[in-house]
């Protein structure tokens, strides 16, 4: 069995489901209600089905260019690290994003599907939370279960956008995703000590 919570927290922390509120209201403001919900479903499962993807043949692909998988652990670490230094730091993931959505085409795939929800570092935590030497095939299919109910939460939180926006505002978002950032922080420093532990044989 995995751990649920620790799962769950950590693909929240890299997806940022409160974060898309604000990248969702900028990308569909000219659509209908009826629209709006069909790009939302339609994100969701272009998201799920590239960090399925990721969960299925990420590691394959690493061994097919013979990377040590401890190697990427440290690479996935430290970009994962880079990234929320960048949303704790920089401009938070929503006022980034919102400003991709208003120089760029607005669709349902950029900047919704990537990189807002399956970001960088959600395709890095889809990765390095299937290994194959740590976790066996139940426990992969855990973990891709507690990711696909991240993305439900996205989904739900797009859906409800707009009054969730009312609640919360843009500063409420980037509080949030400022937060996320420093729990992101901690997890990727964890990865690069186990990346290190691993590679070494400590």
């Amino acid at each position: 069995m995995i751990d649920f919570v620790a799962t769950f927290i950590f693909f929240f922390a890299v997806i940022d489901p409160i974060g898309t509120i604000p990248v969702f209201i900028a990308v569909t403001r000219q659509y209908d209600e009826r629209t709006r919900r069909r790009i939302a479903r339609r994100a969701t499962l272009i998201s799920a089905a590239i960090l399925i993807f990721f969960v299925v043949a990420g590691e394959l692909i690493l061994t097919a260019v013979d990377i040590p998988l401890s190697a990427f652990q440290i690479a996935g670490g430290i970009v994962l690290f880079l990234f929320a230094l960048s949303m704790i730091f920089g401009e938070s993931k929503p006022e980034q994003e919102v400003k991709m959505a208003e120089c760029g085409h607005e669709t349902a795939v950029f900047p919704l599907a990537v990189p807002s929800i399956a970001s960088p570092g959600a395709m890095l935590a889809a990765v390095l939370l299937t290994e194959n030497d740590r976790f066996n095939i139940w426990q992969q299919a855990q973990t891709t279960l507690t990711m696909l109910a991240v993305l439900a939460v996205v989904l739900v939180c797009m859906l409800l956008a707009t009054r969730l926006h009312r609640f919360i505002g843009n500063s409420g978002a980037s509080i949030i995703s400022r937060v996320m950032g420093l729990i992101l922080a901690s997890v990727a420093t964890a990865s690069v000590l186990g990346g290190i532990k691993d590679y070494f044989g400590l």
